[in-house]
C-alpha cells in the first residue's frame, strides 16, 4: 500500500526514509567517511536508552500498485487471505531470536504495516499481539495501528481487529475519484473507499486517512475535492502525500503523465489551508492531526527513538549503552519465513559510526513541522550537540532553520527545501572548509 514522497531528489529517497505517515521505517545506508570533530574513536553515550516500538510487516497484497516500491508481493487466489499460519510462527521466532537485544525494554506502539494487513484475520492479529504481550512489556496506553485497504474491509474483520487490540485503523484511500483510483491501479473503488471509513468510524475512535496528489491529470480542484470528502469523516488524522515515480516500480518504467510541479506545488498549499481551516495541525511534512491526535509510533521514528521491526523485510534501530544497531530481514517472504525458523531472519546489521548519527538523526527530527527540543538530541543520538553546531550554524546562516538553548526547528523556507537542509548535515567534508 505504498503512497507517495513529499520529497524529490535523492538525499531521501536514497537514505530509506519513508515520509509515509502511517508507516516509516527508516534504514540510511553507511554514508561515506568523512572529517568529523568527534574523536577519532568516539562513541554514542547513552544514559537512558530511547523508547522502543515494534513494527510487524505483512508482506502481502491482493495486487501490486504501480507506483509501490515497498517489499509487498501478490498473493495468489484473488482476495484470499495470506498465509498466515506459516508466516505467524515465523513472526514468533523472530521475535524470540530479537528479544535478547531488547530484554526488558517496554514497547511504547505497535504498528501493523505492509503489504496490505488487513488481509490478515483477526484470529491472526489476535495471536501476533498475544505472543508480543507474553514476552516484551507493554504500556498500558500503547497506540496499536493497523493499515487496512478499503478492497479488503469487512464489518467483522474490523471489529475482530479492535477486540484483538488494535486501537488505532490506517486506511488507504488515496483518492474518492473513480478515475484516479483506476490510474492508481488500486482495488478498490469509491463506494468501498467510503464503505471502509463508515465502519471504521463505527468500530475505532481513532484512525487515519492516507490521500495522495499529483495524481496523473489530477488538477487542484481535483485535490481539494479529495481532501473535502475525507474531512467530512471527521478522522482523527489525515496524511496526504505527493505521488512521485519511485525506482523499481511500474511508474517509473512507464511513466503516467502527472502535472508539473507548479500545478502540485499549488495543490500543496490549498491542502494545507483547506486542513488548517478544518482545525488539522500540519505537524510532520506530509501528516495533519487534531489536536492530541499525532500519530505515536511514527513520532518515535521522527524524534530518533528506537524501534524492533520483524517480519519480512523489516527494518531495527536499537540502541544500547554505547552504539546503535541498525538491522534488515530477509525481504522474499518464503526465505524470510524458512530463515526466520532457523533462528537467522536478520540479512544485513552494523553498528552506526557516530560520525553518521547526526544526519540521520537530523534526517527524521527535522521533517517535523516544529522542529525538536535541544536536549534530545544529546538524549537520542547519545552526542553532544557540539557534534553538529557547525552544521547547525551553517543551516541557520542560510535560513534553513532557527534554534536558541531549548529548541531548533526548521524554518518555512527550510521545510520547503528540506533536501538543502538535510545535505548541510550530509556533506560534513564541504562544511569543514
Amino acid at each position: 500500500m505504498r503512497r507517495g514522497n513529499v520529497e524529490r531528489d535523492a538525499v531521501i529517497s536514497a537514505s530509506g526514509l519513508t515520509p509515509d505517515a502511517s508507516r516509516v521505517i527508516p534504514n540510511p545506508p553507511p554514508l561515506t567517511p568523512h572529517a568529523s570533530r568527534l574523536k577519532p574513536r568516539a562513541v554514542p553515550h547513552f544514559t537512558a536508552l530511547p523508547p522502543l516500538a515494534l513494527y510487524i510487516h505483512i508482506p502481502w497484497c491482493v495486487r501490486k500498485c504501480p507506483y509501490c516500491d515497498f517489499n509487498s508481493h501478490e498473493i495468489r487466489g484473488g482476495r484470499e487471505e495470506a498465509p498466515s499460519r506459516e508466516y505467524l510462527a515465523a513472526l514468533i521466532a523472530d521475535l524470540d531470536t530479537a528479544l535478547p537485544l531488547v530484554w526488558g525494554r517496554r514497547i511504547v506502539s505497535i504498528f501493523f504495516g505492509g503489504g496490505t494487513p488487513s488481509l490478515m484475520s483477526g484470529e491472526t492479529v489476535d495471536a501476533i499481539l498475544a505472543a508480543v504481550r507474553a514476552r516484551l512489556p507493554l504500556n498500558p496506553d500503547a497506540e496499536i495501528t493497523l493499515e487496512a485497504n478499503p478492497g479488503t474491509a469487512e464489518a467483522g474483520k474490523f471489529r475482530a481487529f479492535r477486540a484483538a487490540g488494535v486501537n488505532r485503523l490506517s486506511i488507504g484511500i488515496q483518492s474518492f475519484n473513480p478515475r484516479h483510483l483506476k490510474a492508481l491501479g488500486r482495488i478498490h473503488d469509491d463506494h468501498e473507499a467510503r464503505c471502509a471509513i463508515e465502519i471504521a468510524a463505527r468500530e475505532f475512535d481513532n484512525f487515519n486517512l492516507d490521500l495522495m496528489y499529483g495524481l496523473p491529470e489530477q488538477s487542484v480542484e481535483d485535490a481539494l475535492a479529495d481532501m473535502d470528502a475525507a474531512i467530512a469523516y471527521s478522522p482523527q488524522h489525515l496524511s496526504a502525500y505527493h505521488l512521485t515515480l519511485e525506482p523499481n516500480t511500474y511508474f517509473h518504467r512507464y511513466p503516467p503523465k502527472l502535472p508539473d510541479d507548479d500545478t502540485t506545488a499549488a495543490m500543496q498549499e490549498a491542502i494545507e489551508a483547506r486542513l488548517a481551516v478544518a482545525d488539522y495541525r500540519h505537524y510532520e511534512t506530509s501528516a495533519f492531526a487534531q489536536p492530541g491526535a499525532r500519530c505515536a509510533h511514527n513520532l518515535n521514528y521522527w524524534t530518533f527513538g528506537d524501534y524492533l521491526g520483524i517480519g519480512a523485510g523489516a527494518h531495527s534501530k536499537i540502541s544500547f549503552p554505547e552504539r546503535i544497531l541498525r538491522q534488515m530481514r530477509y525481504k522474499q517472504p518464503a526465505q524470510y519465513m524458512a530463515k526466520a525458523m532457523a533462528g537467522d531472519a536478520v540479512q544485513e546489521q552494523h553498528d552506526v559510526p557516530a560520525c553518521d548519527v547526526g544526519f540521520e538523526f537530523m534526517m527524521n527530527a527535522l521533517r517535523l513541522n516544529s522542529g525538536f527540543e535541544s536536549r534530545i538530541f544529546a538524549e537520542r543520538a547519545g552526542l553532544p550537540l557540539t557534534a553538529v553546531l557547525r552544521e547547525l550554524d551553517i543551516a541557520e546562516q542560510r535560513g534553513l532553520l532557527t534554534r536558541d538553548h531549548l529548541r531548533i526547528e526548521p524554518t518555512a523556507l527550510g521545510r520547503r527545501f528540506l533536501n538543502d537542509l538535510l545535505q548541510i548535515f550530509l556533506n560534513k567534508e564541504e562544511n569543514e572548509r
